[in-house]
């Protein structure tokens, strides 16, 4: 998993809609950490800090550092809600990290060796249909990404969960079905290609024959 995140935050001493947009108001964040089978903390968050971090493009996928006065609670961030409109944050869910327990979580694939793939090669496409994995891992083993290797993949083949090797403490989430992670196929220039000559092929048969008809009519 990336490194560690740092999240300065207070805790609400008051609950309730009244009390969440008066906290809005103020450039705060209502939040909430939970899990690890403790009770729920509800807390609030600055809100340029929070938008800083989700701008780097791997919040979601980050481990935190909660400093909540002298405690520093270890959790990942589950949901962070955005205004329909605005993108602006309405409020963020953190889920707590017991210490050596497991966790649910969806980790990013990467596609390594690509200049390896003959399909790629020649012009095929990596259709990608899971973008992420979700894993069962333990708390202190957290992968950042999964790198699925294509070298010798071909136009036709697919990448199948089985086929990768997961970091020691994770495991599929999804267990009952060898599911396709992506498939290559062929370019969809050559597609385009081939069906712009089939469309230049009808219409000069259809020219050709409009000419013989005219030629017809001539004689």
């Amino acid at each position: 998993m990336s490194d560690a995140l740092t999240l300065p935050a207070e805790r609400r001493e008051r609950a309730g809609k009244g009390a969440s947009r008066s906290l809005r108001r103020e450039g705060r964040i209502p939040a909430v950490i939970y899990g690890g089978k403790e009770e729920p903390i509800t807390i609030h968050v600055e809100e340029k800090e929070l938008i800083r971090q989700l701008n780097t493009g791997h919040f979601m996928n980050s481990i935190l550092q909660i400093e909540l006065g002298s405690d520093t609670i270890r959790a990942i961030p589950k949901d962070v809600a955005l205004h329909p409109v605005s993108d602006r944050p309405l409020h963020a869910d953190f889920f707590r990290l017991a210490r050596g327990g497991k966790i649910d979580v969806s980790v990013p694939v990467v596609f390594i060796n690509e200049e390896a793939s003959p399909g790629l090669k020649k012009g095929g496409v990596l259709n990608v249909v899971r973008h992420e994995l979700e894993l069962v891992c333990e708390n202190d083993k957290i992968p950042g990404e999964i790198e699925i290797d294509v070298t010798g993949k071909d136009v036709g083949d697919s990448i199948h969960i089985s086929e990768v090797t997961l970091p020691v403490g994770s495991e599929s989430a999804i267990a009952d079905r060898d599911f396709t992670i992506a498939t290559l196929v062929a370019p969809s220039a050559l597609k385009k290609s081939e069906e712009e000559a089939d469309e230049q092929i009808a219409a000069d048969a259809v020219a050709a024959s409009a000419q013989k008809s005219e030629e017809a009519n001539d004689g």
